[in-house]
């Protein structure tokens, strides 16, 4: 798939309009050749394995969170497609600026289990050291950005990076997740205005989920869809179908060379649905009907590419099994062993702020450990 550079409304070459959204996997799990990406079985069959991991993953932590042993969780149940389809179409040397419910690219890049349960314990081996909320993860090794609670102000990172690597002279690309709340926001604007007029590599993965919290995306905006924004901005806007991992890696990577090629950004709509919660703080029912979700449920992720490969006759019921045991029994052993780790030394608590420690602060550290400490039952 390629983007026209000179149509002015900036359209894919294979896509109608930014009204249609792009698909490549039919009902019956056949593959659309017209539209076939060109993926190897073994890197479909790595996606499948990479969204049912992150599902294991989401769906053991909810229940640690609901048993008081994690204290907060977001999880992304119905938007794997979205968020692993897009992380595979980047390159190693590319930067993922996520939002919050990005866990599985983060371990699509290598990320270590264990080193994610530490940090959702905040023991003493959480590279962050429990001075963040569980979920808001960073790594510079992978180039994943540090997770921001605040809707949107990750947007501008991302068109930064963009810029700095534009003018150190690489190729690298700046992709950014952000769900469809954080398009009503002052940072989206002020990102899409400085990409679209510098042309930066950055590259807009919205997830539009249908709700930011409890507002649905028809009260978002007012416009058609979330990618005719980017005509206001000069640089193509381009719907994919979030659910169809298939079509949100062909999407996404033609999007990814476009601004590898040195023309510019791209918002990639994501439409997809977020069948859980908000948040493990949130209750849906609250504001959405049972008869919505089951009828998503339907277009589970999950499912779709499951049927897929079943269709093809790469994969079956027992391995499939197989494979959610075995990360059942991974994210089981990391748990046991951040329970029993630590928590982090206090004096962590003074530190990585100031390059060198100013008095002050070494002040107030000194009374912190010489102080009284609460008695730990107590605490309990």
């Amino acid at each position: 798939m390629e983007f026209s550079d000179t149509d002015t409304h900036n359209k894919p070459t294979e896509v109608a309009n930014r009204n249609t959204i792009f698909k490549v996997i039919r009902d019956d799990g056949s593959v659309d050749p017209a539209h076939d990406p060109g993926l190897t079985k073994a890197q479909v069959i790595a996606m499948y394995k990479a969204m049912v991991r992150t599902r294991v993953i989401d769906e053991r932590l909810e229940k640690l969170q609901r048993q008081g042993r994690v204290a907060f969780h977001v999880g992304c149940l119905g938007e794997e497609a979205a968020v692993i389809g897009a992380a595979a179409a980047l390159q190693d040397r590319d930067w993922i600026v996520p939002c919050y419910r990005e866990l599985g690219a983060l371990l699509w890049r290598g990320y270590p289990l264990q080193t994610y349960v530490d940090h959702m314990y905040g023991n003493a081996d959480d590279p962050i050291k429990g001075r963040q909320m569980p979920d808001h993860t960073v790594s510079r090794e992978l180039r994943y950005l540090s997770v921001s609670a605040p809707i949107g102000t990750q947007i501008p990172h991302a068109v930064g990076l963009a810029w700095a690597a534009r003018a150190k002279g690489t190729d690298e690309v700046a992709a950014v997740y952000f769900g469809d709340g954080a398009t009503s926001s002052n940072d989206f604007h002020g990102a899409m205005n400085f990409a679209g007029v510098f042309r930066t590599p950055t590259v807009f993965l919205c997830r539009n989920n249908r709700w930011a919290i409890s507002l649905p995306s028809e009260m978002q905006t007012a416009a058609k869809t979330i990618a005719d924004k980017a005509v206001a901005y000069g640089m193509p806007g381009v719907r994919a179908d979030g659910n169809d991992v298939l079509a949100t890696y062909k999407i996404v990577n033609a999007a990814v060379e476009r601004a590898r090629r040195g023309l510019g950004p791209t918002l990639v709509e994501l439409v997809t649905y977020r069948l859980g919660g908000h948040s493990t703080s949130d209750d849906p029912t609250i504001y959405r009907s049972e008869q919505e979700i089951a009828a998503w449920r339907k277009g589970d992720p999950l499912t779709r590419l499951r049927r897929h490969l079943l269709h093809d006759g790469v994969w079956d019921e027992g391995q499939d099994d197989a494979w959610r045991e075995s990360v059942d029994s991974e994210i089981r052993d990391c748990v046991t062993q951040a329970e029993a780790k630590a928590d982090p030394p206090l004096e962590t608590m003074f530190e990585e702020v100031y390059k060198e420690q100013p008095w002050h602060l070494r002040e107030q550290e000194q009374e912190c450990l010489q102080g009284p400490r609460a008695n730990k039952e107590h605490d309990d």
